[in-house]
């Protein structure tokens, strides 16, 4: 699964809010194919992390280091921000929380998978629409809808739809922002196994924000624990889950235990 050359390198990241820490002193490799959760109770700066590593908020500290398919390594905030941005059309893929964030309402289901490969180049529409198409049956969407506008569909639906629409382009690395948080259980199952499905099949690195240990645990190969801005424990996804050494790891653990 690992090569040697990390894909991203986060070296000591931090960013403020005013006087409030968000992230501190931050550090941490992820390989190809590796997916990485990043867990933490909400206010535990594990969304600004994602921020700040996509590309979204520049930090106030530290790096965040991509090799690239040149096998070059850059500097995400040195580089300009035309450069960062085709780097999220290519590369890189982000999965919101409210799939109504990342679909676009005024088009297609079809259009919003489109639309990504038409950002790298596709002109075609046949050959857009046929791998439109795919992607829908993929992310198991039924493919007579691939007319109607994502408002027609459940909230479970948009997701998987949004998934479509990052996952067209093949990026190497993705994003994701509590991407099962406001569905129903079974929808949640359903998608996470969708999910690991397709980071298997596709090699993907991830790095997952949730606050949900059960996705932590089907997803991710390590995970990071975050508490007021700080990683305060690290390492295989079982380990940390299932010995847990640090108090607020721990803590973590037993609420997530049924009662």
């Amino acid at each position: 699964m690992m090569t040697e050359t990390p894909l991203l390198e986060i070296q000591n990241l931090g960013y403020r809010y005013g006087q409030r820490a968000a992230c501190v002193d931050i550090s941490f490799d992820l390989f190809p194919g590796e997916v990485l959760a990043v867990v933490g109770e909400s206010g535990s700066g594990k969304t600004t992390l994602l921020r700040c590593i996509s590309g979204q908020l520049r930090p106030d500290t530290g790096q965040v280091l991509f090799q690239t398919r040149a096998s070059e390594t850059v500097d995400v905030w040195a580089i300009s921000e035309s450069a960062r941005r085709w780097l999220t059309r290519t590369d890189w893929g982000f999965v919101h929380q409210n799939p109504r964030d990342g679909l676009r309402a005024d088009v297609s289901a079809g259009a919003n998978i489109g639309e990504r490969l038409m950002a790298i180049g596709a002109r075609h529409y046949g050959n857009i629409r046929e791998e439109a198409t795919a992607w829908m049956n993929k992310v198991e969407l039924d493919t007579a809808r691939i007319d109607e506008s994502p408002s027609a569909f459940s909230g479970g639906m948009q997701q998987r739809l949004q998934i479509a629409r990052n996952l067209v382009s093949r990026p190497r690395l993705v994003f994701m922002d509590e991407p099962t948080a406001g569905l129903d259980v079974s929808v949640q199952a359903r998608l996470l196994d969708l999910l690991r499905g397709l980071a298997c099949d596709l090699g993907l690195a991830a790095v997952i924000v949730t606050h949900d240990l059960a996705v932590a645990r089907l997803l991710a190969h390590r995970t990071l624990v975050m508490n007021a801005g700080r990683v305060v424990e690290a390492g295989l996804t079982d380990q940390v889950l299932d010995d847990p050494q640090h108090p607020y790891t721990q803590l973590l653990v037993s609420s997530a235990l049924p009662a």
